[in-house]
């Protein structure tokens, strides 16, 4: 940044070298913003809010790449053919330093912390004294804390001891931080949330700030970041919160969920928010490729459904193993059983549990069988979470408005299941809240479950399941201690697949060289990460 500046002071004095004094350098335009003076008012310290927002739609989340990153290494999805480049070598587990979608994820969430901490050190220079204005600023401080607390607990999770930068003055003063031990990370994503929780809304106005960071959301994530440190107390009093605050429960219809309406489920608790792209006349739609802030200015939508479409770009299969594992012994006699989430997770044939139908509204012709191949080495199961097949035959480009789920109320009540079965309790209130996730879908409830290995079974099939396609598992899978074990296993055993590509050095993602090349702090023992 430095050297970017002398130089264009060095070709502003070639041009201007002619009666030019150091008074006319120093001369400040009296017509135009700068950040000590434009954020000043409410109006703008949301507006850098809402920037802080925005990043969520950036490379690397939510908008594209997300998705890929956490489906293809947790093997609930597979590549088609069609995938190619750097999407395909995280489907192959075949990456490195040089990751392009991999550095895309820490780059944009350190974007994330860094326009949090512009925020943040703006309402602190502003210092407001309308009793007005100290509201909103409150609130757009527990925002961005929210929000930087979000990005930390992912890349503190991903990469480990990763630089904790929290003033934007270290920014501007230190270009080469150095790397935090994830202990002291995990306890500053701690403080943030339960700050962040203090000062948020239970809600907003649905018409106007749907989206926004609200204090379940903070304890929401307050709870799971605690579950990941196995503080299986701390985790258990968060979640309780949540629950008995009254101000969520499970939606009636699992499948609205991932559909176009999910956005007013009584079920989210924080998504990504998305909205067609003719909604909000940017005039390019395909911006998630690179555009988001210079091809129209917003980030409005993902591209999910156009990239995983089977009708459309077909660019990932569901694994069979992820289809194999709705087929489980049924819970009170034991005989064969299909998950009914099958039939909204995937389209299949009438054997596997998905769906057999689509363009359920679509007119002129309506109900179409899914054209299963099932002479398919790769097994030929396709996508239904995230897409909106139900209403149209083929979506002609990447405008999907169905929002993306970060975490919602199921995930809370299986987490707090959770935390009672680690603390061996396998009565009635994991039970009942297991049972409780599954009455929503008409599952069968669970009798009981006994013991600790049963419990975890139980609870890890209901995490699986319930969750397939929205980019838990891999979570899961690592904090658990079993990503090679169980990635190695279905992939040696997947159709078309056979290899066992999980090895140790992955447990950590590698720090990027775009990083890395610039901050040579951050790179430990000359290693992977």
């Amino acid at each position: 940044m430095k050297r970017i500046f002398c130089l264009l002071l060095i070709g502003y004095s070639l041009i201007s070298i002619q009666g030019c004094q150091k008074s006319d350098i120093n001369l400040t335009s009296q017509s135009q913003y700068s950040f000590d003076t434009y954020f000043n008012n409410s109006a703008a310290i949301n507006q850098a809010t809402v920037a802080t927002y925005a990043t969520l739609l950036h490379n690397g989340l939510w908008a594209r790449e997300y998705y890929f990153i956490f489906d293809l290494l947790d093997y609930d999805a597979k590549k088609t053919t069609n995938l190619q480049g750097d999407l395909a070598q995280l489907a192959d587990y075949n990456f490195g330093t040089n990751q392009p979608t991999l550095e895309a994820f820490w780059g944009s969430l350190y974007r994330m912390i860094f326009r949090a901490n512009v925020v943040l050190n703006r309402i602190a220079a502003w210092n407001p004294t309308d009793p007005t204005d100290q509201a909103n600023v409150k609130q757009n401080a527990a925002e961005v804390r929210f929000l930087r607390a979000y990005a930390y607990s992912l890349l503190v999770f991903n990469y480990g001891d990763v630089p904790l930068v929290t003033s934007y003055d270290s920014i501007i003063q230190n270009n080469y931080p150095v790397r935090t031990a994830a202990a002291t990370v995990w306890g500053f994503v701690e403080t943030e949330l339960i700050a962040a929780a203090a000062d948020l809304p239970v809600s907003y106005d649905a018409g106007t700030d749907l989206g926004r960071a609200t204090q379940g959301a903070a304890l929401s994530i307050l709870g799971r970041t605690y579950l990941y440190e196995k503080k299986w107390a701390d985790a258990q009093s968060t979640l309780l919160k949540v629950v008995q605050s009254g101000t969520y429960s499970l939606d009636p219809s699992y499948a609205n969920l991932f559909s176009i309406t999910n956005q007013s489920s009584p079920e989210d608790i924080f998504q990504i928010m998305n909205a067609p792209w003719t909604d909000w006349g940017i005039g390019n739609q395909y911006y998630v490729f690179g555009g988001q802030e210079t091809w129209g200015g917003k980030a409005t939508h993902s591209d999910r459904a156009q990239e995983y479409g089977w009708a459309d770009w077909n660019n990932t299969y569901v694994t069979t193993t992820a289809v194999n594992a709705f087929h489980y012994p049924n819970p009170v006699n034991a005989t064969p059983y299909i998950d009914p989430r099958a039939k909204e997770t995937f389209y299949g044939n009438a054997a596997s549990g998905g769906d057999p139908v689509y363009c359920q509204q679509c007119t002129p012709t309506a109900n179409i069988p899914f054209p299963f191949d099932a002479t398919d080495v790769q097994g030929d199961y396709k996508w239904k979470k995230y897409e909106y097949y139900n209403d149209v035959a083929v979506y002609g480009g990447p405008q999907s408005p169905i929002n993306g789920q970060v975490i919602r109320y199921a995930d809370v009540l299986l987490m707090l299941a959770e935390t009672y079965i680690q603390q061996g309790d396998f009565g009635t209130n994991p039970l009942g809240l297991i049972n409780q996730v599954r009455a929503r879908v008409g599952a069968v409830a669970y009798p009981g479950l006994t013991d600790a290995a049963t419990a975890m079974t139980i609870l890890m099939r209901e995490r699986q399941l319930e969750f397939t396609g929205e980019q838990l598992r891999y979570f899961d899978l690592m904090r658990w201690g079993l990503s090679s074990q169980v990635i190695n296993s279905e992939r040696a055993a997947e159709p078309g697949d056979g290899t066992q590509p999980f090895q140790a050095k992955n447990l950590l993602f590698p720090i990027p060289n775009t990083e890395s090349d610039y901050n040579p702090n951050v790179i430990v023992n000359g290693g992977w990460n």
